[in-house]
């Protein structure tokens, strides 16, 4: 695995990504009040699962492909929802090729602010200014519209569906496979991501007032 991959604490002006810990189990609780869909598409624990939740991701960042994140608002302190760097892959002198951005869910009060374009701008400009990788993936389960639209908007571009590409993260879907939306950015398209990011940001801080 790259040396590059490693928990690194991401600073923002509305936003800070610290590297999961334990103790983020009680915000987090307090994050996901809501914030699951009935049935689900994507990994967003119960208040009651949250402490499960963050054993395993631990679990998997011990493993070496998975760098989990709280999202805390700078202002308050308050834990505001998970993100992820995860499938690291390398070039042959082990730096960081490409990575995938996901895992990603904010508490309910949350979605529709400029919290989720904010952490999408940390974790892409750690992604290609401090690793320089050369592409960002982010996928989604084919079937879930609000979060292929939400990927879109942060101007990833759309790849195509990946067949039967992983196991489905489904309720009630344990042992059968799903289709993925494929979405990237590559390094090229950064600078023109960065600032539609930039934009977006200050026109969601410009409408809350």
């Amino acid at each position: 695995m790259s040396e590059q991959f490693v928990p690194t604490v991401l600073d923002g002006a509305l936003v800070r990504l610290e590297p999961l810990a334990t103790d983020h189990v009680p915000g987090l609780e307090r994050a996901a009040e809501g914030a699951r869909a009935t049935p689900s598409l994507a990994t967003v624990p119960t208040p009651e699962g949250v402490e499960d939740y963050v054993r395993h991701n631990l679990e998997r960042q011990a493993g070496g492909a998975y760098l989990p994140f709280a999202q805390v608002e700078v202002a308050t302190g308050r834990v505001l929802g998970h993100t992820a760097f995860l499938t690291p892959r390398t070039w042959p002198d082990g730096r960081l090729l490409a990575v995938e951005v996901g895992s990603s869910w904010l508490a309910p009060d949350m979605r529709g602010t400029a919290v989720n374009s904010a952490s999408k701008m940390l974790l892409l400009s750690h992604a290609f200014e401090d690793w320089q990788v050369v592409r960002v993936d982010i996928k989604t389960d084919v079937r879930n519209s609000a979060a292929r639209a939400g990927i879109r908007a942060v101007g990833a571009r759309f790849e195509g569906i990946l067949r039967n590409w992983q196991p489905s993260l489904a309720d009630g879907e344990a042992g059968r496979p799903r289709d993925t939306a494929m979405f990237s950015i590559t390094a090229t398209e950064w600078p023109d991501v960065r600032q539609h990011l930039q934009e977006r940001i200050a026109t969601k801080l410009a409408a809350r007032g």
